[in-house]
């Protein structure tokens, strides 16, 4: 029996040796009695204990002289005389500075780090231990710079922690080095940079770090590592404690990094402290950093800030080229609403459209064609982007198509520059129709209509009217803004006022106005083309048509289209009329915005604007020559009316209202609701159809041109979408509309400019 009880205590002492025989325990120092002392180093012994064959590490303590710590318990001879000149040489600092009682839960973490980081100082230890009153200890202080076996320090280490009270103690205290690099050539300052905090890193420049601006072994600075990381709080720190944004990296400057991670915070905290990055170039290939832009957020960050949209690098290539070859639509459709050329030639001869065709990314290509890119530029090897999509893209056609549009409405100057334009009796009008963000088709046919006739809009049209955003293109060209300005401002501005859900707020609809036509700026000071914008005056019922004019109305007695029985505020007159007001008054359309007042959105009762301008001209005309003035009546001579496109007819299961007997019925006669509510509305609003009927038979009756362009759309645009590619396709319809009716507007600009 005591041989078996022998057996029994052996096989426990074997089973808790290899259970983990380097936990920090409490044993008995009884319990080495006659036990072998084979070293002692301070206050560490180690014993070998014949019984359980395991040698023992035991740290004593001067307040007990009975109880000791195991410090390990290890079955092999070899780990023993490893391990225990490591412990009695970087324990000692510990078990001299912390307070006794000494307890298994002190050590556990201190011996861990001595065996899972054998190349560590006592002082590392300290720091990661987070033990800072052992840094005072005069052999943890010998080792404040030591470096272990990546080369870091024991400041390093703390950095790498955020363990801002270390960092301090090392600093104020212990005076550790900072310029000291690891074997990736980063200084403590490099590590403090990866923190989601900033405070090691104001701590460090606190005290004047000398790594704050040191390139590492990867080519990067602090303010490059805490930019790729997105770091914010840490960029500014950096900023405010002298990093320098003209360091050049291995990826360029900071705002660079900034572009390639597309960290936006980061790059509006650098160019709000150096605005002179914006044109900062890379060290490869001299680009920019809009060049390095990935995405529309982070190209609208450069060019809100008015970098140079077509600034060409080293090798000869704009943004735009970068964005096509990589493919990213939405980025290279910022460039394009911000003034990007798409005909600049880059490497090779290449203009963004050969790359395009290239990849026959047709999104991309439609785009480009959109906003003017030649189909037929040659490139070095002779190619021209035509002669790409002939061998590559599945849209052949309909790319020349749109590409004849572009190019024959280029031609107009030439053949139409002669033509006499001088004194006349004949007045020109041009009508456009509401339609919402859809008021990009209506640029995109006056672009075509400019470059046919060779003359800007306001000198084609002695008249403009517009409703909606019809009017707030007919007062933009009234006050001289360029079609192409105007298409690049409509995609630009949508993000802003269409955001959120309707109603949308009137804000930023109405700052975009005051920015536009200025927010003081009057009716009647710019007073040709003469213009008449509709809207609708809502504080009645009915409600009734009212113009904004840049001229006094005509003034003739007639009755009044209703009998009132209410007093109503007095009208102003042009003169006191401020030009952005008429245009949000226009505009104000009913679930999209909030009235303007008393004034609600023209397209409820003239959506198309036509009838109302011309009924208006003859009454300007009537007054004219009651006033004996007949020498200043002209003859309306042309009437050009345009669209916002026109929506696929699509079946309508119902518009039956009824009162319902049954579940069944009450669902039906929901969905008539639904379907009759839509119904009345496009009628109400319709400006095709029937107004464009009766404005032809108008005109043919008088003996008036009258012409009316619309392009049919394949599918229904909403007057808020905000998507590029969907409106890109309208547009692109738009080309190809163009195209067909080419004729029609060669002899309508031949009509405008002999008049």
């Amino acid at each position: 029996m005591q041989f078996l009880g022998r057996i029994l205590d052996t096989v426990s002492s074997v089973s808790t040796l290899f259970s983990n025989p380097y936990r920090v325990r409490d044993v008995q120092l009884s319990d080495y009695n006659g036990k072998v002392l084979l070293k002692q180093e301070g206050r560490l012994v180690l014993y070998k204990n014949q019984q359980s064959h395991s040698w023992d590490c035991l740290l004593l303590c001067p307040e007990s002289s009975s109880v000791a710590l195991r410090m390990f318990q290890v079955a092999s001879e070899a780990d023993a005389m490893n391990w225990f000149p490591q412990y009695a040489l970087k324990l000692r600092p510990f078990y001299e500075m912390l307070r006794p009682p000494l307890k298994p839960e002190m050590f556990q973490p201190i011996v861990d780090c001595v065996r899972n980081h054998p190349d560590w100082s006592s002082a590392h230890i300290a720091v990661d231990t987070g033990l800072r009153e052992c840094l005072k200890h005069n052999y943890v202080l010998s080792q404040m710079n030591a470096r272990d076996g990546q080369g870091q320090t024991p400041l390093h280490l703390a950095c790498e922690r955020g363990d801002v009270g270390c960092v301090r103690e090392l600093l104020e205290e212990c005076q550790a080095r900072t310029d000291v690099k690891d074997k990736n050539g980063e200084t403590p300052m490099h590590c403090a940079a990866k923190q989601d905090s900033a405070i090691v890193v104001e701590v460090l420049c606190a005290q004047m770090c000398l790594g704050v601006n040191e390139l590492n072994a990867a080519g990067e600075t602090p303010i490059h590592i805490a930019c790729r990381l997105g770091r914010v709080e840490v960029v500014k720190g950096l900023l405010g404690g002298g990093a320098r944004c003209d360091v050049m990296g291995s990826n360029g400057y900071p705002i660079h990094t900034t572009m390639k991670y597309s960290e936006k915070s980061c790059a509006e905290a650098i160019l709000s402290t150096n605005p002179n990055q914006l044109l900062a170039e890379d060290p490869l290939y001299g680009g920019t950093p809009l060049h390095w832009a990935k995405t529309a957020e982070m190209s609208r960050v450069l060019l809100d800030r008015g970098c140079n949209v077509n600034y060409l690098s080293k090798t000869g290539e704009s943004p735009l080229h970068i964005l096509t070859k990589r493919g990213r639509f939405e980025a290279a459709m910022t460039l394009l609403t911000h003034g990007a050329d798409p005909n600049i030639k880059g490497q090779d001869g290449n203009t963004a459209l050969h790359l395009a065709m290239k990849l026959d990314h047709m999104d991309l290509i439609k785009a480009l064609m959109v906003f003017g890119a030649d189909v037929e530029v040659h490139n070095d090897l002779g190619e021209t982007p035509g002669l790409i999509a002939a061998r590559t893209s599945k849209g052949f056609d309909d790319i020349i198509h749109v590409a004849a549009a572009v190019t024959a409405m280029s031609r107009g100057f030439a053949e139409v520059d002669g033509l006499k334009t001088g004194s006349k009796k004949i007045d020109r009008l041009l009508c456009l129709d509401g339609g919402g963000i859809k008021g990009l088709v209506l640029i995109q046919m006056l672009i075509a209509l400019e470059k046919e006739a060779g003359r800007p809009i306001r000198e084609l049209f002695d008249w403009v009217s517009g409703t909606s955003t019809g009017g707030i293109l007919a007062l933009a060209i009234v006050h001289g803004k360029s079609m192409e300005y105007l298409r690049c401002l409509y995609f630009r501005m949508k993000e802003e006022v269409f955001k959120g859900s309707r109603p949308y707020e009137s804000g930023p609809l109405e700052e975009f106005l005051k920015n536009e036509f200025g927010e003081n700026t009057r009716m009647t000071d710019v007073t040709h083309p003469r213009v008449m914008v509709t809207s609708v005056l809502a504080d009645r019922h009915p409600g009734e048509l009212h113009l904004f004019r840049n001229y006094d109305p005509p003034v003739l007695q007639r009755d009044p289209p209703y009998t009132s029985t209410a007093t109503f505020q007095p009208l102003t007159v042009p003169q006191e009329q401020l030009v952005w007001r008429a245009a949000r008054s226009s505009g104000a359309a009913p679930t999209y915005f909030r009235p303007m007042g008393r004034f609600l959105d023209g397209g409820l009762l003239a959506n198309n604007p036509t009838l109302d301008a011309m009924t208006e001209i003859h009454q300007h005309n009537k007054a004219l020559k009651a006033q004996c003035r007949e020498s200043e009546v002209c003859r309306l001579g042309v009437v050009l009316s345009l669209g916002t496109g026109k929506p696929p007819q699509v079946a309508v299961n119902s518009v039956d209202v009824f009162r319902p007997s049954n579940p069944l019925e009450l669902a039906k006669t929901f969905v008539g609701v639904r379907e009759l509510g839509k119904m009345l509305v496009d009628c109400c609003t319709d400006s095709d159809g029937c107004a464009v009927d009766r404005a032809r038979a108008w005109c043919e009756m008088a003996d008036i041109n009258y012409h009316r362009l619309s392009p049919q759309l394949s599918q229904e645009v909403m007057l808020d979408e905000v998507s590029d590619a969907v409106l890109v396709d309208m547009l692109w319809e738009t080309q190809m509309y163009l195209y067909e009716h080419r004729d029609v507007i060669q002899t309508l600009c031949q009509q405008l400019l002999q008049l």
